[in-house]
């Protein structure tokens, strides 16, 4: 059946997982790792809302980690020390 979906166009499905935020000074930080060659890369988003309107920053690093929840969880420090270093001026 591989070769069949190569040859006509037929991509697998991707599991689509919805990351739960992790709030941080009033930012709502997503964890979304991206797998890449059987690793993960740090990847996410960090939102707010500012005057009724929500800002996203999406937020991909060249690292890639062994697992997705490692990925995650340097995506998390990494998202806090930005938002400590840029505040608003991010968006």
């Amino acid at each position: 059946m591989g070769l069949f979906s190569r040859l006509f166009g037929v991509k697998p499905k991707q599991e689509t997982q919805t990351a739960e935020p992790v709030e941080y000074k009033g930012y709502l930080i997503y964890q979304e790792a991206i797998p890449e060659g059987g690793q993960y890369r740090i990847a996410g988003r960090i939102t707010k809302e500012i005057k009724g309107e929500v800002k996203t920053h999406r937020f991909i690093r060249s690292d890639i980690l062994p697992s997705a929840p490692d990925a995650n969880d340097f995506m998390l420090k990494k998202a806090q020390m930005f938002i400590d270093q840029m505040g608003d001026d991010m968006f």
